[in-house]
């Protein structure tokens, strides 16, 4: 099998050992980054693409029927074109459960920072406020305990999961909410009970038409004065505007989000805006650890060896 990667510079920063993709391909030809206009161009005369953000849409898929296999370096297909694909007798394998732990110790690391104000004391310091502190130590910012508060959680697969048992190492108590347009099961909570008795807030669900703006501004008025909201999901779970109006209010503790809407984020995020209180914002990198990446390149390499026998492995379409 001869392989393209559209993208591959998504993936590797120069760390990673591709030595597994090499081994079960026969030719694997890596471009940085495709522009749209040239991904059909690019298929020409491969058996297998691989791709991480680059559209691969039903006019590339029509312009290369010698493709057999679309490999998405990530979980999410949206940049698949899956109906032509299943029409045209391409199968596409996606990539599933590697960043668990990279992105389950990122929440953790956003609700610490917010919990212990890591980003305010950073600043007065590097302003000199400490130097000129008349004691041995500033107390300018609040400074929460996570013993005994309550994480809710939106979202509890693998990696709600994760994020679960590292809160509990920290002595939270854990509630899990109940999703929209999935089925009631115990233990799950609405969000009318759910948000009250929450001190933080960790979204790790998937997007989709029943779960966008799944926290707007009636479900942030819900939340206890002071609480933390995290969004480690995806942009567009959490209303950004009213994220916003809430931080301005002085209603919120803080927010901390590793995901914008539009990535990279277009000009006019209202949580760009320099004036915002208490907001951390990550580049959606809580997925990018070496080891994280790594296991990216295992399951791209497990999923050809598998198509490559007749097995199914990984198939979304």
């Amino acid at each position: 099998m001869r392989a393209v990667f559209l993208d591959h510079s998504s993936l590797d920063l120069g760390d990673l050992d591709l030595a597994p993709l090499r081994q079960v391909f026969s030719a694997l030809h890596l471009h940085a980054s495709t522009e749209p206009a040239d991904t059909a161009a690019r298929l020409a005369g491969y058996g297998v693409a691989i791709s991480n953000k680059v559209l691969i849409d039903a006019q590339a898929l029509a312009a290369n029927p010698q493709l057999k296999l679309i490999l998405v370096s990530a979980t999410g297909t949206n940049n698949v074109d899956l109906a032509a694909a299943r029409a045209q007798g391409v199968t596409v394998c996606n990539c599933q459960g590697y960043g668990t732990p990279s992105v389950a110790q990122h929440t953790l690391m956003l609700l610490l920072a917010l919990a212990t104000s890591l980003p305010q004391y950073q600043q007065a310091v590097a302003a000199g406020q400490w130097q000129k502190a008349k004691q041995f130590c500033l107390l300018d910012f609040p400074i929460v305990e996570l013993e005994g508060k309550t994480l809710g959680l939106l979202g509890h697969g693998e990696l709600g999961s994760a994020v679960a048992r590292l809160a509990e190492a920290f002595g939270m108590r854990v509630l899990i909410g109940q999703l929209p347009n999935r089925p009631a099961r115990d233990g799950r909570l609405p969000l009318s009970e759910l948000l009250p008795q929450v001190d933080a807030l960790t979204l790790h669900c998937p997007l989709n038409e029943h779960t966008r703006d799944l926290i707007g501004a009636a479900e942030l008025a819900l939340l206890k004065p002071g609480a933390f909201v995290i969004n480690a999901g995806r942009g567009g779970l959490v209303n950004e505007q009213a994220l916003a109006d809430a931080l301005r209010s002085g209603h919120l503790g803080g927010a901390a989000t590793d995901v914008l809407t539009t990535e990279p984020p277009a000009a006019g995020n209202p949580l760009l805006a320099s004036d915002l209180p208490r907001l951390i914002v990550t580049p959606h990198s809580a997925w990018g650890s070496r080891e994280a990446r790594q296991r990216i390149v295992g399951q791209l390499a497990d999923n050809a060896g598998a198509f490559a026998e007749g097995r199914a492995l990984r198939v979304v379409s």
